[in-house]
């Protein structure tokens, strides 16, 4: 249950995320897109109200009969009102002459001169978008549909060659971009959203597994610590025991010395063996350390004591060490697959390698 509520979470929050970015980013791009869509069919409109412009002027200074002209502009474009943009004919006095709806004909040119004003300007081609959308949006109130948007005089005449936008068309194309661009964002955002829940199943999978193997390495270091630590002090009891049977008797002969001789200052000190917690060397000083925190040296190196040691009793923990099995405090894991055997001073830590850790193991089963 804890799994699947936290698949279920890292859905949600997945899914949030995309939401935010996809609501700030699609608005950016179908302004993009809208206002480069807008661009072409300006310019295709520019450019076409100029041909016809220039057109009817090379015709006109042929000699051919301007009614005539005017004839064959009418049969060119009627009907082309229909598409994004359109062509027109008026004169100086803003009277259609031309135009793709024959009823229009005759009838005065209403068009908004400020929007015309804004689309010539130099910097506009950023601006189309906006300018047709308010534009739009006034019309829809008005029920106008077209609005001229390029203006193209005939040289030597009272003709002028209109290009018109169909403010219908374009809010048409642009409510279709918007409906392409939330269709691309959803199907996209379902696919990153699925994907994404799907390879996070799959790696928290797999670290879930790594971390129950571990957990189960962990549990085995435990138990093998504690019964590591249960020797110990099974071990101990037993040396105590053994100490108190054998108290009065002699020693026998593979025992090993029954104390060594010792130095504080120039005072020699023999020390009983039963007394060392463990003998270190510092600086080629050997250190013998008693339970009660005496501390001693001697003129022997760490080898000759240890020779002349219980092996029973002590162990030679590294170079540095020999701890007694009765200053053994705690056994505590360290490193890899090392030991820190822990002794009645806390600021002693003896660490047991990897390498003789099996045999101080074996040591405590003794």
């Amino acid at each position: 249950m804890r799994k699947d509520k936290l698949y279920f979470l890292t859905f949600i929050s997945i899914s949030i995320i995309f939401l935010i970015i996809a609501s700030l980013s699609v608005k950016y791009f179908i302004k993009v897109s809208a206002n480069q869509l807008i661009e072409v069919q300006l310019e295709s409109s520019k450019r076409e109200a100029n041909e016809i412009s220039r057109l009817v002027s090379y015709q006109l200074t042929g000699g051919v009969d301007k009614k005539e002209i005017i004839q064959n502009i009418q049969n060119t474009i009627e009907n082309t009102h229909h598409g994004a943009s359109f062509i027109c004919v008026m004169d100086w006095s803003g009277k259609e002459v031309c135009h793709p709806d024959k009823t229009k004909v005759g009838e005065k040119v209403n068009s908004n001169q400020s929007l015309l004003n804004s689309l010539n300007e130099e910097n506009s081609s950023d601006k189309l978008y906006d300018l047709l959308m308010n534009q739009i949006e006034k019309n829809e109130n008005n029920d106008v549909i077209s609005e001229i948007i390029y203006l193209s005089p005939v040289e030597d005449s009272d003709l002028i060659v209109a290009a018109h936008a169909n403010l219908d068309k374009i809010s048409a194309q642009t409510r279709q971009l918007k409906t392409s661009f939330y269709t691309i964002f959803i199907i996209m955002g379902v696919l990153i959203i699925l994907s994404t829940v799907f390879v996070v199943r799959i790696l928290g999978s797999y670290y879930e597994k790594q971390l129950e193997l571990k957990n189960t390495n962990l549990e085995s270091e435990l138990i093998n610590l504690s019964k590591l630590n249960a020797d110990l002090v099974t071990y101990q009891q037993k040396i105590v025991d053994d100490n108190t049977n054998e108290e009065q008797a002699e020693a026998s002969s593979d025992s090993g010395k029954k104390r060594i001789l010792t130095y504080i200052r120039n005072e020699l000190i023999p020390i009983p063996i039963n007394n060392i917690a463990y003998i270190y060397t510092e600086n080629t000083i050997t250190y013998v350390i008693c339970f009660d925190g005496k501390r001693s040296t001697s003129n022997s190196s760490l080898d000759d004591i240890y020779t002349s040691l219980d092996s029973s009793l002590f162990f030679r923990a590294n170079r540095q060490f020999i701890i007694s099995i009765s200053g053994i405090e705690k056994i505590i894991k360290y490193g890899n697959n090392q030991l820190k055997i822990l002794v009645n001073d806390k600021d002693v830590e003896i660490i047991i390698s990897k390498n003789k850790a099996a045999e101080f193991r074996q040591w405590l089963n003794i």
